[in-house]
């Protein structure tokens, strides 16, 4: 008999949660988007600190940067909290935030060079499938939600919350906003593969810990790491992207896409699905490095 009310009460409190998020956002939604992003990273600096994922963030700086001050590892995480903070509120406002300005790249809320463009619109055009990486950096929605805006055939891997009421409202935005949604799960290489041979453009965040996946290094230390990515491409001949978004000041981001990228093969020629997760991990730890308080440092990385 317990069981069934324990479950009906946590069923309650996520409701009252989820209740909080969304007046949350409509406030939120309110408010400029530079506002409501500067009102996210102070709450989350102020708050941050006080939560369990500030210990875990802080020992993962620690053992990725050796090598600097406690001050200059402070400074990391304060930075952190302020990036999460921001992508938080950030979030009821990711439809004006995906904005890019062909003719004027320096005028929309998204900064690209002329050469990100053209690389953009001819991976756009060329009329082939491609897998294209990223990772929990800046605002990790804005290249996905661009990609639809601008006429990319894309799908994108996504976690589902576990708050059943708070994902499909994030679902419900998503499904909008994105091309096509791909939930993580056993069925997951399936649905990939199969929109890759449609043609579409698949993405997927490559930073986060996969406990059963390939260990490759990251900052020096073995780190449990998704190989579907890998083995997709090992199994479909397709060009292979890295993009991020990078966050400027007042609520604007650079958009950056590398690639197409030669991953590692083996003797037979064939994509080698360890190195080629080593080569994107260690293309993720360039970016983390170039803008480490940019990074989801509060994610276990490393745990085995």
């Amino acid at each position: 008999m317990k069981r069934p009310l324990l479950r009906r009460a946590m069923l309650v409190a996520d409701w009252l949660l989820a209740r909080i998020v969304i007046a949350g956002f409509a406030a939120v939604r309110l408010l400029s988007p530079e506002r409501a992003s500067a009102l996210g990273g102070a709450v989350a600096r102020a708050i941050g600190p006080l939560l369990p994922g500030n210990r875990h963030a802080a020992e993962n700086i620690r053992l990725a940067f050796p090598e600097l001050t406690a001050a200059d590892r402070a400074k990391i995480l304060r930075g952190a909290w302020d990036n999460l903070g921001r992508e938080a509120c950030e979030y009821a406002h990711i439809d004006h935030l995906s904005v890019i300005d062909f003719e004027n790249p320096e005028a929309g809320r998204i900064e690209a060079t002329p050469e990100i463009i053209e690389k953009f619109l001819a991976m756009r055009d060329d009329g082939k499938p491609a897998l294209v990486f990223s990772a929990h950096l800046a605002n990790w929605e804005i290249t996905a939600v661009a990609a639809k805006r601008y006429g990319l055939p894309a799908a994108a891997l996504y976690r589902t919350p576990n708050n059943r009421f708070i994902a499909e409202r994030i679902l419900g935005v998503r499904s909008e906003l994105m091309r096509e949604l791909i939930p993580a799960g056993p069925g997951a290489p399936f649905r990939m593969a199969d929109l890759l041979g449609k043609g579409f453009h698949v993405g997927m965040l490559m930073d986060q810990r996969f406990g059963r996946g390939t260990k490759v290094p990251f900052f020096g230390r073995p780190a449990a790491t998704n190989p579907i990515f890998a083995k997709l491409a090992r199994h479909i001949d397709c060009p292979v992207y890295g993009a991020r978004a990078i966050r400027l000041p007042g609520a604007r981001f650079r958009l950056e896409l590398e690639g197409p990228i030669e991953l590692p093969r083996d003797a037979k020629g064939r994509i080698d699905e360890k190195a080629s997760t080593a080569a994107i991990t260690g293309i993720i730890e360039g970016w983390v490095r170039e803008y480490p308080e940019q990074w989801l440092w509060q994610h276990r990385r490393w745990r085995m």
